[in-house]
């Protein structure tokens, strides 16, 4: 390759991966780099910094200069969601497909490991695979599915819904199931409009992803999981195939773009733009509705 070419493509893949774009110069992606821990673990390290957010990354650097004496909640959450999603991710990939001869099957021990960390550490957001997507379990895709939805942190270089508003609604869902009256997360009370937003959040994705779904398959010929697959990767701008996306018709690719967009932008904040904002100055009275 040659020592030009290859800093050329050291610093492609090192700005692809921080950013979370997941454009790769090797038409397997990484692949190749399966087994590499030098190349995994490099480039994880890059996209998973990029991912977490650049709040984070700067409350952490004054919390190390000593310029702040405690972490944002925030930075907090995302300290402790994000090595837990790739310990879990890590495991199910593993467990899912280690007797799969087209993916982990046919590699070594070490190597298995290595290959379900990158795949699980890319899975929200990063774009890139070490393993053919296509040839994976229909569990595995159903549980990357979970991860590409669940995205990267606020105020990061990834998409999906975020890890804070996942957070955020579980935590709601818990001291909801609990009867609690709060909902507190280390040792801080989580506002009632922060909840709104993030059940708004995951409400206007949910609509979005299925018009998105229900007009794919109106124009493409595909299996049902295939499109929800490339859909959400569209969607948490995760950028992954699983064989449809060089195949879509115009209609379709037209349709991939505008969820893309509307996964880059955010839907909370496109509604947003779209919405009129109206203060009321008549407040009614409140009556409870039977629901679930």
């Amino acid at each position: 390759m040659g020592w030009g070419t290859g800093l050329f493509y050291a610093l492609f893949h090192a700005i692809s991966a921080f950013n979370n774009a997941g454009f790769s110069l090797f038409s397997d992606s990484m692949v190749g780099f399966v087994g590499d821990p030098l190349v995994i673990f490099s480039l994880s390290a890059l996209f998973i910094l990029g991912g977490l957010g650049f709040t984070v990354i700067g409350d952490v650097t004054h919390k190390l200069s000593g310029e702040r004496k405690h972490l944002q909640l925030h930075t907090k959450i995302m300290l402790v969601a994000t090595p837990t999603l790739l310990i879990v991710g890590t495991l199910m990939f593993w467990l899912l497909e280690r007797n799969n001869i087209a993916t982990l099957g046919a590699l070594s021990a070490g190597d298995q490991w290595l290959a379900a960390f990158f795949q699980s550490a890319t899975a929200r957001t990063a774009g890139f695979n070490s393993i053919d997507l296509a040839q994976m379990s229909s569990a595995s895709l159903l549980f990357m599915i979970l991860l590409m939805l669940i995205g990267a942190g606020s105020t990061s270089t990834g998409g999906g819904i975020k890890v804070s508003t996942f957070v955020v609604a579980a935590a709601a869902t818990y001291s909801f199931l609990r009867q609690k009256n709060h909902i507190v997360l280390f040792r801080r009370t989580i506002g009632n409009q922060t909840v709104t937003k993030a059940l708004a959040i995951i409400v206007v994705s949910g609509l979005i992803l299925f018009v998105a779904m229900f007009a794919l398959m109106i124009t493409e010929k595909a299996p049902f999981n295939v499109i929800v697959f490339e859909t959400i990767s569209a969607f948490a701008t995760v950028g992954v195939s699983a064989g449809l996306t060089a195949e879509l018709s115009e209609p379709g690719k037209l349709i991939m773009v505008v969820v893309m967009v509307i996964g880059r932008i955010g839907p909370l904040t496109l509604a947003y733009m779209l919405a009129r904002p109206e203060k009321s100055l008549i407040r009614h009275p409140e009556e409870p509705v039977f629901t679930g």
